[in-house]
């Protein structure tokens, strides 16, 4: 590199080393691809750098500026280690996977990825539509008997929490002062929310999908990760150990799948297998129509119910239980049917165990929600209920409520009461494993839910948060205490990509749809909600623009309305460009993957 490029570049590099902290300088050392030698000799050069430097500081600048210019710089630095040593359970992480492995760790790195999602969703719609609706609420009337936080009714019904509760006015303290509108606060901040959901998703499967796909190389068994992987700046004896029990786990895991047999059936033993695979499928799929059947005329008659009582009165909200109840039943339940089904399947590795119980799981719980919201959209907006969106989102507060309930249960009965049959009444059965899949389908369920209820009850990603986070530390004490880590030791480096890819698709395209629906295609309530009075949520949108046409400083926000966001056209271009950039990006990745495996060949050999 230095022949190539002369000693400016190497000049270049002491000055950039130069500027960097202690640590970080040590950090970029080490990693360059430079002989021993090379690197004394830039670390050399390095210092001395530093020491002018700070000579020609001392003649420019008086010793009083000096000393808390000095002082501020350590301050930063000694703050920026500080948050990298307080990444939110870090330490926890390591744990799991030196004890359990990477498969299991894949579910807690997933479930502190979404919880980071829904602090994010939380932060945005509590500023920008819930704070400027602080400043023109009335106060609420109604008592505050407790049971409200069971079935989100009663007194929660003319809070901030639901959609009912927001005004449709433009809300101004001052006279000729500035306002706030909002009917456009509310409708820009879900749709804005949703395009940078959707390019976070993007943009970590893409990420993920690099890692683990295009170059899996770094992350597998071979000379680099004996020789070259340890990190010499740890000194702390626990820190040493965990870090020896990781790299012995993550070799056992690399050892396991390169050392993998393939195993050769007869044919008759492999239409015995296929005829398996077919029935398990058939009964599947049969419990997933079942169950769909009976939550469409649950909810039927559970609509028919709350409208023959009073509408506002809490026990009939109560007896609204019954839905999200037998929904987490049915959620909770049939996927311990599919799991044993997988083991009557006998899968050749756990992994197509996972995989295989992931998507039943999931056609299971996405019907279920698709069943809810063709009842939310179909059957409840079209009731006689005065404000059918509050409905909807004290629906979606009862389900997320009763899910995370029901998840809890499940970690005392699926692993706790598991562990205490195992270890006393019949030993046989021993500790119970960790159950990655039937647990990630919960997450993505409950997100699922997270994101259709934004519209309808916008601090909801808040309530959420709070159950996430608890739900680590459940799903942690219940790990270390009640399971085993995997009888077969295997590794799941695309895991977190397939997760995030279930998460985006069919999740979250089911989500926008159903939203694009409530937008633009459903009256919203006469007596309720911002957007009361309007033929649809989006008319609000069209008569702003109406607005914005007769002021000339605004010619250009409604070009862009015209032109990009209301035609056709330009999706279908977009669209177009989005496939054709796709494509070309796989030609590359598969290009990328070819020429690594030809060059690890030629290093083999």
């Amino acid at each position: 590199f230095f022949l190539l490029h002369g000693f400016d570049a190497e000049e270049d590099l002491v000055r950039s080393l130069a500027s960097m902290s202690a640590n970080e300088r040590i950090k970029a050392i080490q990693k360059m691809p430079e002989t021993m030698r090379k690197k004394r000799e830039i670390r050399n050069k390095v210092l001395k750098e530093i020491t002018e430097k700070s000579r020609n500081r001392d003649a420019q600048c008086t010793q009083c500026l000096q000393g808390p210019a000095v002082s501020f710089r350590r301050f930063g630095n000694t703050l920026s280690e500080y948050f990298h040593q307080l990444q939110i359970w870090h330490k926890t992480q390591k744990i799991i996977g030196a004890e359990f492995g990477t498969s299991v760790l894949s579910y807690f790195v997933f479930l502190k990825w979404l919880l980071n999602f829904n602090i994010f969703s939380f932060l945005v719609n509590f500023s920008f539509i819930t704070i400027p609706q602080f400043l023109a609420a009335e106060p609420n009337n109604l008592s505050f008997t407790g049971l409200e936080l069971v079935t989100g009714a009663g007194y929660f019904q003319q809070t901030v929490l639901y959609y009912g509760f927001y005004t449709n006015a433009t809300i101004s303290k001052m006279e000729n002062g500035p306002s706030y509108n909002m009917q456009l606060a509310y409708i820009f901040t879900v749709g804005i929310y949703f395009v940078i959901c959707f390019l976070i998703l993007l943009f970590s499967m893409a990420k993920f999908f690099t890692r683990n796909f295009i170059n899996p190389q770094a992350f597998s068994v071979n000379a680099s990760k004996l020789l070259c992987i340890w990190d010499f700046n740890i000194t702390n004896e626990k820190a040493v150990k965990l870090k020896q029990k990781n790299l012995h786990t993550q070799i056992k895991e690399g050892l396991a799948e390169v050392n993998k047999e393939t195993q050769n059936h007869s044919a008759m033993e492999r239409a015995r297998r296929i005829a398996v695979h077919l029935l398990a499928w058939v009964a599947s799929l049969g419990a997933a129509v079942a169950a769909c059947t009976g939550v469409y005329f649950l909810s039927i008659n559970n609509l028919e119910l709350f409208m023959k009582w009073h509408r506002n009165d809490l026990e009939s909200q109560a007896a609204m239980l019954v839905l999200p109840v037998i929904v987490s039943l049915l959620n909770t339940l049939i996927p311990f049917f599919f799991s044993w089904l997988g083991r009557l399947e006998r899968f050749q590795s756990p992994g197509q165990h996972i995989f295989v119980t992931i998507t039943r799981t999931i056609i299971l719980k996405l019907s279920i929600i698709g069943i809810l919201c063709y009842y939310w959209i179909n059957i409840v907006a079209v009731s006689e209920s005065q404000c059918w969106e509050t409905l909807v989102g004290q629906d979606i507060y009862r389900l997320v409520l009763v899910d995370f309930i029901f998840c809890l249960f499940g970690s005392f009965f699926g692993e706790f009461l598991r562990r205490i049959i195992g270890t006393t009444v019949c030993k046989s059965l021993g500790l119970p494993e960790f159950d990655i899949g039937r647990n990630v389908l919960d997450l993505i369920y409950a997100q699922t839910l997270t994101w259709i209820g934004i519209l309808f009850s916008p601090l909801l990603p808040g309530i959420q948060m709070i159950a996430f986070f608890i739900v680590f530390f459940v799903k942690k004490v219940s790990l270390m205490r009640n399971c085993q880590p995997p009888r077969k030791v295997w590794r799941t480096a695309q895991m977190m990509t397939s997760f995030i890819f279930l998460l985006f698709c069919p999740s979250f395209l089911g989500v926008l749809s159903v939203i694009g629906v409530t937008v633009w295609r459903l009256k919203p309530s006469e007596e309720c909600g911002p957007f009361r009075g309007l033929s649809s949520m989006y008319a609000a949108v069209t008569e702003w623009i109406q607005i914005l046409e007769s002021y000339t400083a605004w010619k250009w926000v409604v070009w862009i309305y015209h032109n990009l966001i209301a035609s056709e056209l330009f999706f279908f271009i977009l669209s177009s460009f989005v496939i054709i950039v796709t494509y070309l990006y796989w030609q590359i990745v598969q290009g990328r993957k070819t020429m690594i495996d030809l060059l690890l060949k030629q290093i083999n050999n």
